[in-house]
Parts: structure tokens; C-alpha cells; sequence
């Protein structure tokens, strides 16, 4: 059983991993942490909470980082997630509240508590994940493994040329993180690029699962019709659920040792390369995948979520 917190920016494919989350039995789901990406941070943590409340799931929402460490805010990315993060559907206030606690000190505490065996999945921005580290020295050491869903080696960017998002969207954490020694998995666009949802997929699971799956193939048809206004008309990649799925199925993945560095500043701001510098740790760098296993498994478990 692993131990899992996921930081999100939810956002349709956060929604389709926390989903994704709810529904595996090989992962104990021990909260959530909110941070700006997709949305704002106020709607990720109202968004958080709808969603876990919508499983059924009892845990905490940590509201995270309402800007980058040292870039200025952005603007959401409404185009592609909708104005309140899930396409089309309109927002609902949540029951519960998020707790006092900062994301930040959420993490550091938990990591603390389970020494060894938290495993921590960023599918945002990697701000609440710098401030943590920042925090906590120790909060490094304490983590079993930070599974991050950003970057990439070999495929490029998907909102430069150069960059992938999350890690565009604030690059001096990113740069903080693979820098600290942490154990880190990164999984990019190298191997989430290979792994696609069709129109038919969320009609299956909406079929198999019609309250969750049908509210995940609402949102999802918002989310598709923007790749299709990139030319993209084979499906939606598995981004964030690929990175859930790489905490608990590593061996689905094939990974290279790697240190990385972001580039910070420039043209390429967002760019994330292999860096051998005398010092540098290495990251594992996510480079292939079994497609079909990865997708079997998320179409499978949300076929269960009732």
C-alpha cells in the first residue's frame, strides 16, 4: 500500500488522477495540497475538495503557493480546463474546508509522520514543493519519493516550444527540487505523449462508473475539443494519472538516471536538460512506458468508482 499525497492544480486530468487515486486499492490516500496552475490556488483547493468529496474520500486539502517563487502570478489556462477548471461544468461549493495548515508545513509534517514511506505526486506547479524543502531540510531524507508529473528530455515543450507547463509555470522551483537531492521521479512528456484517451475511453468508464466516470467524460469533452484545436484529434494524454500510476507501477516505466537542470531565464525559460556538472544529483527520468499496461490500468480501476 503505498502513501500518497498528490499536490494539484485541479484541472481535468488532476480530476482523472485523484479519481484515479480513489479508486486503486494499492494506494492509502492521505490528502491533498492546492497550487496555481490550471487554476487558481483558491479554485484548485475549492476543486480538490469537490472532488474528494465526490469519491467519498476523507482527507485534508492544504491550500499551497498562490504564485511562483519569484516570477509574478499568470493567468489560468481557461482554454484548456475551463474558467473553473473542470470544462463546461460550473462551480460547486464544497462541505468541507481546507485545514489551517499551510501545504508547505502539511508536507514537511506528514513526511515527518511517515518517514520513509510517503510518497509525494506534484501534477502542478513544483512551488509547494520547493517551500517544503525550504522548510525542512529534512523533508528531503523524509520522503520515500516525490513522483512529479513535468518536464522532459527528448519531446519538448508543450506551452513553448521548449517548456512543459508545469515546469514553465515556475521554473526557480523546479530548479530547487531537482537540485536538492530528493529522491524524484520525472514524469514528462517523453512517456505521457504516449499514453492518449479517446472520446470512446470516457464513454466507456462514464458506462462502467455513471456517476464519477460520467462526470469525468463531461469535463472531458471541453478538454478534448481544445487538443483537437491543436491538431491533436486522437485523444487527450494521460498526463496526470500516468504520474499516479508511476507511484505505484515504477516497473511500467523505463527510467534513466539523470540529473537535470531548468532553465530560468531567457527564451528557454522552462527547459528542462540533462546537467552532468560536478555536484549535481541524478533524477529518474521516466523515457518509455508500456502504453497499453498503464491505460489498462486507469480504465480499470475508475471502472470500479461508484
Amino acid at each position: 500500500m503505498v502513501k500518497l499525497i498528490i499536490d494539484t492544480d485541479p484541472g481535468v486530468d488532476d480530476a482523472m488522477a485523484i479519481f484515479y487515486a480513489a479508486a486503486a486499492p494499492e494506494i492509502e490516500l492521505l490528502g491533498l495540497t492546492s497550487i496555481f496552475g490550471n487554476v487558481r490556488t483558491e479554485q484548485a483547493t475549492r476543486n480538490a475538495l469537490r472532488l474528494l468529496e465526490a469519491a467519498g474520500v476523507d482527507a485534508p486539502v492544504a491550500e499551497g503557493a498562490t504564485g511562483p517563487l519569484q516570477m509574478p502570478p499568470f493567468t489560468p489556462s481557461a482554454h484548456v480546463h475551463g474558467a473553473e477548471g473542470f470544462g463546461d461544468i460550473p462551480a460547486v461549493t464544497p462541505v468541507a474546508k481546507a485545514i489551517e495548515e499551510s501545504a508547505a508545513a502539511f508536507l514537511c509534517h506528514m513526511a515527518r509522520e511517515h518517514k520513509g514511506e510517503l510518497v509525494v505526486c506534484p501534477i502542478g506547479p513544483l512551488t509547494n514543493i520547493a517551500l517544503a524543502i525550504q522548510l525542512d531540510p529534512e523533508f528531503v531524507t523524509n520522503v520515500a519519493r516525490i513522483v512529479i508529473m513535468g518536464g522532459s528530455l527528448e519531446e519538448g515543450g508543450n506551452i513553448t516550444p521548449h517548456a512543459e507547463a508545469n515546469i514553465y509555470h515556475d521554473p526557480h522551483a523546479a530548479e530547487v527540487v531537482f537540485a536538492s537531492g530528493a529522491p524524484v521521479v520525472l514524469v514528462g512528456l517523453d512517456v505521457t505523449h504516449r499514453i492518449l484517451c479517446t472520446s470512446d475511453d470516457f464513454s466507456a468508464i462514464a458506462k462502467a462508473a455513471p456517476e464519477l466516470g460520467g462526470m469525468l467524460q463531461e469535463m472531458s469533452v471541453f478538454y478534448l475539443h481544445f487538443y483537437e484545436t491543436v491538431g491533436k484529434f486522437d485523444g487527450c494524454s494521460l498526463h496526470d494519472p500516468a504520474a499516479v500510476i508511476a507511484c505505484t507501477h515504477p516497473e511500467l516505466f523505463e527510467m534513466r538516471d539523470v540529473p537535470v537542470r531548468v532553465v530560468c531565464e531567457g527564451e528557454e525559460i522552462g527547459l528542462t536538460i540533462a546537467d552532468r556538472a560536478v555536484g549535481r544529483p541524478a533524477i529518474q527520468v521516466c523515457m518509455g512506458v508500456q502504453s497499453e499496461a498503464v491505460k489498462g490500468l486507469f480504465m480499470g480501476h475508475l471502472a470500479t468508482l461508484s
